[in-house]
């Protein structure tokens, strides 16, 4: 049978149905919100015959695919439970455990799987929603049904609900539990939120709780489900042992209170348990009925002992270990105790004992990666608690933590987190570590005392200090008489109604939780455990501030040295390098640890302030600016045809082009410079990526081949060229950051020109258009085919008709050759005669006449020198395929620079 109940709620519907899917549960609900849809399951099997307690078993599944995400790791699919997993099935679990019959002990498994998710409607509450309307539907003896709600602030006011965002922004988040009575379970996280605020949000989350109650109510009475019937056990027996057991002990129980130590008591209850066994079992009694007498003299002995501590509280205000309902066991702190560690205390209250330690990481490496179902990110703030079996004088597994661990540890860093310093004023990653050493109740509480001292020993600059304690009540059930306690034990934790953690600074609370054992507790209740606590705390606090009151100034010596500096973005690339060339040279020569952000900012860590210190310097000369007339000693790295790189600040490199080497023409670069050379250069510009242009200023800035005459107007007398290099040159203006004055024929881009090869050189040819214009041709713009040796195509002294295809912003002209017909080879068409071949389709061809520009005289033409990298003997031509075949180009030659990187350099 198909059943739907639904609502609005909070401006969206909130429906329950069954009857659709999983039909072979015990019970099943499909639970909605929004787009948030959470299918919870129960199932009930009978009890074991060695069962003597609930085996209640809640699980929360977190899919991935219910936010549209596909798991990280190997494997791809969801594996063992994450901590919200775990935290949100304890969530399910405490309010719904004490609404069945203390005598039912069937075997009860809820499952919970989020199917899909919308942020705004948090999946947690709508699968305890789900468990308690399942539970009803099931025939499980449950007392519910139950409901809860998150409360939070928005736009400063307390709301039901409130969005994930409005969350982020006001840091508070509680989530209360309840039936239509009273609150069964409350827990948050909130930025030193007064106590009566704290109430007033319970007060309204129950409001909207009692409607989240009459929906599952209405859902239920449509199913006719029979519960099953919990018997009332027969107690007879037992009752009678009880009262021959009360006879041998109960006189003696009141020697108890001199007891200050959880053994010494233990040692006596012991005592009295082994007088009563002697008195109550018969001698001559067989194995068997030994071990029963044994088995009820012990469970009367245990029940006695409650009934005892509960008589006593209630009707007299003493504990069992003498203290006053509100009296707090002694306290110890003590701070740096270990001394490699980063910060470390140990905080003792009475026998709970707790060790907190302290490590600060100072990258990212450090951060826990966050790889979750509703959030992806990183963590700087961890709090670990370890909880070993000696800590209670047992023998017990030693692995990974419990549910329980995980829960314990998540209470105490939520509830530290509001008073954590933001990255900006403290950068470091913090992991804390709860030893409990020894524990008799409230070791959470313990771990957040020594987690804020700690802390403070570390330096780590926290807004305030930080305590918790534990509070728990007594009442009657008959009357509604109760006491509250101060600092519970864990005897009255184990035989106590309630159990309630308070976390906070002197101005608010920071956090807190609640579990009862009784149907729930009263708003009017709640307000006087805050209250009491609120007193306790403050006495706390005054304990931990004789030990340290505020951070300390400096951090251990032993505390890795950090410090965020902030780059331009653009400037990322360089601190980087080529192939991370330059970061590791960095990381290896100073020993610091870099992690850059996308922002720009660098975060700069190191086992000392000297490595840190070196690698800033580092990175902040690697990233000034070099301002133009900046002169600089440094020496020469890398020499290439073009230019010589040079060696800057930071370890950057910068190239001196080799237009710029020297006042004259340079034929070869190795001629003027070489690695290892030491020379002065100066900031004349930057070029188009922001690159500094420099410029060679040392000696008499001249070198290599000779200078030009100086040019007359109209043509020129070349002269002599013997006591030249065979390539000649332009001689270059007096600053290489002027522009050339502005030629007699103006020269655009898209003319065809005829000009004269000046000279030539290993990547290309440069053309003399006017007497005031000379131009480069690449190598590969000489031709339509593969060129091999710029002197294959042209020598200096030949007419050659250019395009011109750029001219930069320094004036420098970029040329294409227009290559003669006469050089064309005509492809031949396969199985046409040669007559029928087509003609070619000539692609340089000029698409008008060129420009008529003058051109000086030239003497006659002189024999070109060979190039001094060719043999003497002239190389025969290489040999041309086959039309038919395409031509597969040689290897390019090392000495020719790829065409990209000379244009951007020239």
């Amino acid at each position: 049978m198909h059943i739907r109940e639904s609502i609005q709620f909070k401006g969206k519907e909130l429906a329950l149905e069954t009857g659709r899917i999983a039909r072979q549960a015990s019970g099943a609900v499909l639970a909605t919100h929004g787009d948030t849809h959470v299918l919870v399951t129960v199932v009930t099997a009978e009890p074991r015959a060695d069962m003597d307690y609930f085996p209640l078993r809640v699980d929360y599944e977190e899919r991935f695919y219910a936010s549209g995400k596909i798991p990280g790791g190997f494997f791809k699919r969801e594996g063992r439970p994450s901590d919200v997993a775990v935290l949100t099935g304890r969530m399910i679990d405490r309010p719904i455990r004490p609404l069945f019959p203390k005598a039912y002990n069937d075997e009860v498994q809820i499952v919970a799987t989020v199917l899909s998710v919308e942020p705004d409607c948090p999946p947690s509450m709508l699968a305890i929603i789900g468990a308690s309307a399942a539970l009803m539907i099931s025939g499980a003896p449950f007392q519910g049904p139950i409901a809860a709600v998150k409360v939070g602030f928005a736009d400063g006011r307390l709301v039901v609900n409130p969005s994930a965002e409005a969350y982020d922004e006001a840091g508070t988040e509680m989530v209360v539990a309840g039936t239509k009575h009273t609150v069964t379970m409350v827990e948050g996280m909130m930025a030193e939120l007064p106590e009566s605020e704290i109430v007033e949000g319970i007060e309204l989350a129950h409001e909207a709780i009692r409607e989240l109650v009459g929906l599952q109510e209405r859902f239920a009475a449509q199913i006719q489900t029979t519960k099953k019937v919990v018997e009332k056990p027969d107690t007879s027996a037992a009752d009678k042992m009880r009262e021959r057991v009360r006879a041998i002990i109960w006189p003696q129980l009141s020697g108890i209170h001199t007891l200050q130590t959880k053994k010494t008591r233990g040692e006596f209850l012991e005592g009295l348990r082994q007088r009563a066994i002697e008195q109550l079992v018969p001698i001559g009694a067989t194995a068997e009925e030994t071990a029963a007498l044994t088995s009820e003299v012990s469970a009367a002995a245990q029940k006695l002992l409650e009934i005892y501590m509960r008589e006593q509280i209630l009707d007299r205000g003493i504990r069992l270990d003498g203290r006053r309902p509100e009296e707090i066991r002694p306290i110890d702190c003590q701070v740096g105790v270990l001394p490699r560690t980063h910060g470390s205390s140990l905080f003792t209250r009475g026998e709970t004992q707790s060790l907190g330690i302290i490590t600060l990481g100072a990258t990212r490496h450090a951060e826990q990666i966050i790889d979750q179902m509703l959030f992806d990110g990183r963590k700087r703030f961890m709090l670990h608690y370890n909880f070993p079996p000696y800590s209670v004088g047992e023998v017990g597994r030693i692995g990974s933590p419990s549910r329980r661990s995980i829960g314990h540890g998540y209470l105490a860093e939520n509830s530290l987190r509001p008073v954590l310093p933001s990255e900006e004023e403290f950068p470091y990653v913090v992991r804390i570590v709860s030893e409990i050493l020894e524990s008799n109740g409230s070791s959470s509480m313990a771990t957040v005392c020594s987690a804020s001292l700690a802390m403070m020993d570390a330096g780590v600059p926290i807004k305030k200090a930080v305590a918790g304690i534990a509070m728990g009540m007594i009442e009657d059930e008959a009357t509604g008489r109760h006491v509250i306690l101060t600092d519970i034990q864990g005897s009255e934790d184990h035989y106590g109604d309630m159990d309630f953690k308070v976390v906070g600074t002197r101005d608010g609370v920071t956090g807190f939780q609640l579990d009862v054992k009784v149907g729930g507790v009263s708003s009017e209740t709640m307000r006087e455990a805050l209250d009491q606590a609120r007193r306790a705390r403050l006495a706390i606090l005054a304990e931990m501030e004789r030990a340290i009151a505020a951070p300390r100034s400096e951090l251990s010596e032993y505390a890795p040295r950090l410090t965020t500096i902030h780059i331009p973005i653009e400037k990322i690339g360089l601190v980087i390098g080529p192939g991370g060339k330059t970061i590791r040279q960095i990381i290896e020569e100073t020993g610091a640890e870099i992690d850059i952000s996308d922002d720009g900012s660098v975060k700069l860590a190191g086992p000392d302030a000297e490595s840190v210190a070196a690698a800033q310097e580092w990175i902040t000369d690697l990233t000034s600016e070099l301002e133009v007339g900046t002169i600089l000693k440094t020496k020469v790295t890398r020499v290439v045809d073009f230019g010589a790189f040079v060696q800057l600040k930071g370890g950057a490199e910068g190239l001196v082009h080799v237009s710029n080497l020297a006042s004259g023409f340079v034929d070869k670069v190795s001629d003027i410079v070489s690695v290892g050379d030491e020379m002065t250069i100066e900031v004349i510009g930057e070029d188009k990526m922001g690159r500094p242009d420099l410029k060679r200023i040392d000696g008499d800035n001249a070198g290599g081949g000779g200078e030009r005459p100086e040019r007359s107007s109209g043509r020129r007398d070349r002269g002599n060229r013997s006591d030249r290099s065979d390539r000649g040159g332009r001689r270059r203006e007096e600053s290489p950051t002027d522009r050339p004055s502005a030629p007699a024929v103006e020269v655009k881009i898209g003319d065809i020109i005829e000009g004269t090869v000046s000279n030539t050189t290993d990547y290309g040819a440069f053309v003399e258009l006017t007497p005031e214009v000379t131009g480069l041709i690449h190598i590969s713009a000489l031709s339509d085919d593969y060129v091999r040796r710029v002197t294959d195509v042209v020598r200096s002294g030949d007419h050659v008709t250019v395009e011109v295809m750029n001219i930069d912003e320094r004036g420098r002209y970029k040329l294409r050759r227009i290559v003669p017909e006469s050089e064309r080879k005509q492809p031949k068409a396969e199985g046409l005669p040669v007559d029928e071949q087509p003609k070619e389709e000539v692609r340089n061809e000029a698409p008008r006449e060129p420009i008529a520009r003058p051109r000086p005289t030239r003497p006659e033409r002189q024999p070109e020198q060979p190039h001094v990298d060719e043999p003497l003997a002239e190389e025969p031509e290489p040999e041309q395929p086959d039309a038919e075949e395409p031509r597969q180009p040689p290897e390019r030659d090392d000495k020719q620079p790829e065409t990209d990187e000379f244009e951007d350099r020239w």
